[in-house]
């Protein structure tokens, strides 16, 4: 049982920072989850109630254009409106689960810087109406860009957010493989020297952005996005450890940097578990759950091929409606998704640990 309670819902600010340091201290993490509709945003809450974890309901920027309508000609007013819309959804909803729920935006590399302001902007507003801003964090992922210039950006970008009792994610390394059009698939396109961060830039980072406000560090440790074949990811998270141990000497706070771990479908549960105890308190698991989704609901087309080839059935000719009404086979899918989270708990350590009052 947790010592500290927290309201149900969407954190923010102090209490999402009293989220994060709970998983350090508690020697756990949390899944944070890419969704593109309420579909998914409903099977990962019911998923977290369920298990009594809390949760971090993310959004990329292709999940919100999607959320948005990608009929929509202006991707940037779709990608902001289908983000604030998710947002809307889970603020209405979250609490009614009785979970505290981080609510994100995944990989904004520097195109997408825009789409970020955006978001910041209604924050803003949502934050003057309400006291509240409609994010928890964002993230800028600057990793293509020279050191200096990604620091840079996020310092900018931070000082934007901290008023607002918000915290960013940077990302320092590469993260292999491909996410939503981000990266290749092909893992020998990746500069492999640049899957490893090197502590040096994560207190470069700790350095440039702990004054200014809260952050966390996707650090590259060999982790990729996706799920390949064994052999081709080499994960090597002590590199975590190296970074926790350098700013220790040098600030005399251990475990100081709160780390994230990208690309973590497929992963070894060891490796799962070192990462945790390095100060990892987020793992994305975006892979598994897209497949287990589609893995449901194509079970079920398997199961009644009749029903999605005709409303009356050639063999019976009783009408099908009860078979291909979208609420049963999208039903489905939302359980699939469901399991696949009620494993992801587990590994992390998370069941049971809700901070929820």
């Amino acid at each position: 049982m947790q010592n500290s309670h927290l309201k149900p819902g969407v954190v923010w600010g102090e209490t999402y920072q009293q989220l994060v340091s709970a998983c350090k201290k508690g020697g756990y993490a949390l899944p944070a989850v890419n969704v593109i509709g309420t579909n998914s945003i409903n099977a990962v809450l019911e998923s977290a109630a369920r298990n009594k974890s809390d949760i971090i309901i993310q959004l990329s920027s292709g999940g919100a254009q999607f959320f948005g309508g990608p009929s929509l000609a202006d991707s940037l007013t779709a990608r902001t409106l289908g983000a604030i819309s998710a947002a809307q959804h889970v603020h209405k909803m979250a609490e009614h689960y009785g979970i505290c729920v981080v609510l994100h935006t995944d990989h904004a590399n520097k195109s997408l810087i825009p789409w970020v302001e955006a978001m910041i902007t209604h924050s803003a507003d949502h934050h003057r109406q309400s006291g509240t801003p409609l994010f928890s964090s964002h993230m800028l992922d600057l990793s293509e860009e020279p050191l200096a210039d990604n620091l840079a950006e996020c310092r900018r970008i931070l000082a934007k957010l901290a008023p607002l009792g918000m915290s960013l994610e940077i990302e320092l390394g590469v993260t292999g493989g491909e996410e939503d059009g981000v990266g290749s698939e092909d893992l020998g396109s990746a500069d492999h020297s640049r899957l490893y961060t090197q502590p040096e830039d994560v207190w470069q980072a700790y350095e440039t952005l702990k004054p200014i406000g809260h952050f966390s560090v996707a650090a590259s440790f060999g982790n990729v996005h996706g799920v390949y074949a064994p052999g081709n990811v080499k994960l090597r998270p002590e590199i975590l450890d190296k970074s926790q141990k350098l700013i220790q000497q040098k600030t005399g706070i251990e475990k100081a940097v709160n780390f994230v771990f990208h690309g973590g479908s497929g992963s070894d549960k060891k490796d799962i578990e070192n990462a945790i105890s390095y100060g990892v308190f987020k793992m994305n698991i975006d892979t598994d759950t897209q497949f287990a989704f589609a893995h449901g609901i194509g079970g079920y087309v398997a199961q009644n091929p009749e029903a999605f080839q005709a409303q009356i059935s050639p063999t019976t000719h009783k009408p099908l409606k009860s078979l291909y009404d979208p609420r049963k086979w999208l039903r489905v899918g939302e359980k699939s998704m469901g399991a696949r989270m009620d494993e992801a708990f587990k590994d992390l350590g998370s069941t049971g640990r809700s901070l929820a009052a």
